[in-house]
């Protein structure tokens, strides 16, 4: 038997108009058949409407400058953040469809009034300090290199005790949770409800011992007890590790390439449910492979220059500049100086969907 098919018979003038009449009945009834759209909803890979970015810190830190002399910060505006709006999103602040990244600036003496929301938030800081984030009533120092939690449902306000202002980054999983419609908010104290400036967190003396757990904190919590990461733990695990590699051993990532990952320490995992959040280090002159993955991820420069490579687009950083890697978007990074870099992402979501997927380039290997 042949395997050829027979053509398909030309339709009749009747059925042509049997046909229309069924495609206007399924726009009437709000119904689209699937054969129409394959090609959208199940592509052969991932293919987002979010497109690689850098935003540089030379353009966003004077713009929140004036913004810091033109606009109030309080109660009805809340924050004076301003979102990231990757170009391919319609106009929406989104730096990904999962994740919103900002850029936040507070005056001298001023203070962000207390709220709490579902979503998850954290803030780094690229330089300066002044400011203490009160989470959940606990003052928390802000500081150069700092990474600092306010996870969903916490209270949390800011002031600056300093006659400087201060700016800092911050990352939420905004767009996620407003697709799954899971957002609540509340407005808390008009001002914060403790204005102490200790050095160190009750969460951190608590809670920021090498290798020890309070037998008080027994219980694996959601999103991670530490309110701030210091930066001088993260240099010093960076540090080490590139030490480790020079004397012949297995420490880092790749050759020349030190990183950690924050992690909440009931659980070893991520810090939040919907967030991961690590830190890279690249020796001068390293470059890494090119690599692919399921999931967007936002770097923010801390450190040093280099460059990074989106789609077969090369882009010279600095410190403070921002960019954010795509699902499935092809990026590497180059050190020329020293490198250090911020990253966040969305991999929680994907790896707990099983969506999670990578690929790296097997000749960079």
């Amino acid at each position: 038997m042949s395997s050829l098919k027979s053509p398909a018979p030309e339709a009749t003038a009747e059925e042509e108009r049997q046909l229309e009449q069924l495609y206007a009945d399924f726009a009437t009834h709000h119904l689209m058949p699937l054969w129409t759209q394959t090609n959208d909803l199940m592509p052969f890979t991932p293919k987002p409407k979010a497109v690689p970015h850098v935003w540089r810190w030379a353009d966003l830190y004077p713009l929140a400058k004036r913004s810091g002399d033109l606009v109030p910060v309080g109660r009805g505006g809340e924050r004076r953040a301003i979102g990231l709006a990757n170009p391919g999103l319609g106009g929406h602040a989104y730096v990904s469809p999962t994740l919103w990244a900002a850029i936040q600036y507070l005056g001298p003496r001023e203070t962000a009034p207390e709220h709490r929301h579902s979503q998850n938030a954290f803030r780094f800081v690229v330089e300066g300090e002044g400011v203490w984030t009160v989470v959940n009533g606990d003052p928390v120092r802000m500081s150069r290199g700092d990474f600092l939690l306010t996870p969903g449902w916490h209270f949390h306000g800011h002031q600056n005790a300093t006659d400087a202002p201060m700016a800092w980054i911050d990352g939420l999983d905004i767009p996620f949770s407003q697709q799954m419609d899971v957002g609540f908010f509340e407005f808390g104290s008009e001002r914060v409800t403790d204005y102490a400036t200790p050095a160190f967190s009750r969460g951190e003396r608590l809670w920021c011992h090498p290798g020890l757990r309070p037998l008080s904190g027994l219980q694996d919590t959601v999103s991670s007890p530490i309110g701030a990461y210091r930066w001088e733990f993260t240099d010093r695990a960076l540090t080490e590790q590139l030490l480790l590699e020079e004397e012949g051993q297995p420490a880092t990532v790749e050759q020349g390439h030190a990183a950690v990952r924050y992690v909440n320490p009931t659980t070893g995992g991520d810090v939040m449910p919907t967030i991961r959040a690590e830190f890279h280090r690249l020796r001068e002159g390293t470059q890494t492979p090119g690599r692919r993955e399921v999931g967007s991820s936002v770097f923010q420069v801390f450190e040093g220059r280099g460059l990074v490579t989106l789609d077969g687009t090369e882009h010279r950083l600095e410190k403070g500049d921002m960019f954010v890697a795509p699902s499935w978007c092809h990026w590497s990074l180059g050190a020329e100086t020293q490198f250090d870099l911020f990253r966040f992402s969305d991999a929680p979501i994907m790896e707990r969907l099983h969506f999670a997927r990578t690929h790296v380039d097997a000749g960079d290997r």
